[in-house]
């Protein structure tokens, strides 16, 4: 292979970067369901000819990881000879290559230059509706994968681009609203196109070696980047243990323990003495797992380096099979976003004493995955509104953390508009606010949400999957836990239900549904915050007088609105030495 000139090599790797988010864009702009164009549950990417992830537009972080583990399993079933221009290849499996549920569908398409694979278009995202037990094909309280809905093993869809009609019948057959899943998979696959279509330009500009030459230029600049800020990373054993509680089927705690590592070479997650997985769909595979300790590494080395393959070359999992983050089949993984996100907050915990300028204190933590739905009155078809919600993040060591931002496996995908909610669903939205309860601290936590839906159906359902619900947001420094997250059912005959995980929950029309997401833990001593912040958070009614002096030892005089220095050191001071008491 010819060696090739330092500007092209860097033109061209940008512009397979590039690729990677036009087909991102294009796909949300001609999806049919608001769970891709409006939450942009989807992710878009390049690989090399071997499945190593060359580039992936910003979507669910929850997915790094998956789309190369999809390429592979395409390779590996077919094998490059297998494979011919236009085809387009769907995979779903979780425990083989997709790597979450089966609502989330992998899109596989072989790029080819002359009668060579040069790279592969992948992407992922969510159906909306794929079949399965439940209206939305997630449920909380499956027991096996077969409950979960329509399963793709790996295979053509498009064949030398002739769609297969008996692929497309079968989805269509299997689905609650055959119209939808078809026109998503119809976007799906045309993002597919525009991959294939601006690598096969590259080869046409500048020749087929400074493509490759390019390639193996990213993944070397990945790995180069990954051992850079590792080296600045403390070295050690850094461990973490913590329970991820969504009452699914009545599983009311589920043990996660991480251990990790880091040397000058390697960071490496062991994940053994973890909770077995369970019989309830909070499990996830061990691809699924690796997504989710990426994020994570992700994150903490550098969150604005590109993800590639070589940039997670230095991370290495270490997980004992069928533990509920490596669950293997038949274990259900229809909320296998749980577990993921889980991991991801579990490696945030044991780095955070030792990398404090690098992570937050514990946030909400949970997608808080909500399904509401039932049948319209008016056009007698199903209506499926699905989408995440957002809540409170944890402080950090040098400001309050923000509010009303999704979790961390959740990323860059948004909630429905209040609009869009409404013209789409037989619902109203009756409130969205701020909840106030967060963590104190030095910088206190950020505000989680309020979102009240009231059902316009005469019938409905509610299905929901919440964890923090009774393990709050872990602190740092000496700051307060954060808030819980709560799902609220208000019955239009005074009946109020509190809990956190509902099954397909029966509702009729006036019934309201309430998301309360928690607030974001503290960091630092309370004591220790400017009394002037805590003013000017009295003055914007987030907190109360009563709280500024009670929580943070501050007191304000009511009359002039300014803080009284001399009682608030005061105050202050006496209550340290209540603490110091209390510890004896």
């Amino acid at each position: 292979m010819a060696r090739v000139d330092p500007f092209t090599t860097e033109i061209v790797a940008q512009a397979l970067v590039s690729a990677s988010e036009e087909m991102f864009l294009s796909w949300g702009r001609t999806s049919q369901s608001t769970i891709i164009y409006e939450v942009l549950d989807c992710a878009c990417g390049l690989t090399d000819a071997s499945g190593q992830l060359i580039g992936q537009a910003s979507g669910v972080p929850g997915f790094l990881g998956t789309l190369g583990p999809a390429v592979q399993s395409v390779i590996d079933k077919f094998g490059l000879g297998g494979l011919a221009p236009g085809d387009i290849i769907l995979t779903n499996d979780p425990y083989t290559g997709s790597g979450t549920h089966l609502s989330d569908v992998n899109a596989v398409m072989p790029i080819f230059y002359g009668d060579r694979v040069v790279a592969f278009a992948a992407n992922k995202g969510h159906w909306n509706e794929i079949g399965g037990k439940a209206l939305g094909s997630w449920g909380t309280d499956t027991t096996e994968i077969y409950q979960e809905g329509l399963q793709f093993p790996i295979i053509k869809v498009y064949e030398q681009g002739k769609l297969n009609a008996a692929v497309r019948d079968i989805i269509a057959a299997n689905c609650r609203t055959p119209a939808m899943t078809l026109g998503d998979l119809y976007a799906q696959t045309a993002s597919l196109r525009i991959g294939e279509r601006r690598v096969v330009e590259l080869c046409e500009k500048y020749g087929v070696d400074a493509v490759l030459e390019s390639i193996r230029h990213i993944l070397e600049n990945g790995e180069l980047q990954a051992r850079q800020e590792l080296a600045r990373l403390p070295k050690g054993v850094f461990e973490a243990e913590d329970y991820l509680d969504t009452r699914s089927r009545g599983i009311e705690h589920v043990k996660g323990k991480i251990k990790i590592t880091i040397t000058d070479d390697e960071f490496i997650v062991d994940l053994t003495g973890s909770g077995p997985q369970m019989p309830a769909p909070v499990n996830c595979s061990r691809i699924g797992a690796l997504a989710g300790v990426r994020v994570a590494y992700h994150a903490i080395l550098n969150p604005h380096a590109h993800p590639c393959e070589g940039f997670y070359l230095p991370l290495k999992l270490i997980a004992p099979p069928q533990s509920v983050f490596t669950c293997e089949r038949p274990a259900p993984c229809s909320c296998h976003w749980e577990p993921i996100g889980f991991l991801s907050d579990l490696v945030w915990k044991a780095l955070a004493p030792v990398v404090p300028e690098r992570v937050s204190a514990g946030h909400f933590l949970s997608i808080i995955g909500t399904i509401l739905g039932g049948t319209s009155d008016e056009t007698r078809e199903p209506f499926i509104l699905c989408e995440p919600q957002a809540g409170g993040w944890g402080a950090c060591h040098d400001r309050d953390g923000v509010s009303g931002m999704v979790s961390i496996s959740d990323g860059e995908t948004f909630i429905i508009p209040v609009e869009v909610a409404e013209m789409k669903y037989p619902i109203l939205v009756e409130q969205y606010a701020f909840n106030l309860a967060s963590g104190a601290g030095k910088f206190r936590g950020g505000f989680g949400l309020i979102r009240d839906y009231r059902l316009l159906n005469s019938q409905g359902e509610l299905t929901t999957i919440v964890s923090r619900h009774d393990t709050l947001p872990w602190p740092m420094m000496g700051g307060d836990p954060g808030s819980a997250n709560v799902v609220e059912v208000h019955h239009r005959d005074g009946r109020r239900v509190l809990g956190s995980t509902y099954s397909q929950y029966p509702l009729e029309r006036g019934d309201l549904v309430r998301l309360v997401t928690g607030g974001g833990a503290g960091y630092g001593d309370p004591l220790e915050r400017d009394p002037r912040r805590v003013l000017d958070d009295v003055l914007d009614e987030i907190i109360a007088l009563e709280t500024a002096r009670e929580k943070y030892g501050v007191v304000i005089d009511p009359t002039t609105w300014t803080v009284n220095e001399k009682s608030t050191a005061e105050l202050r001071q006496q209550m340290r030495a209540e603490r110091g008491r209390s510890a004896r």
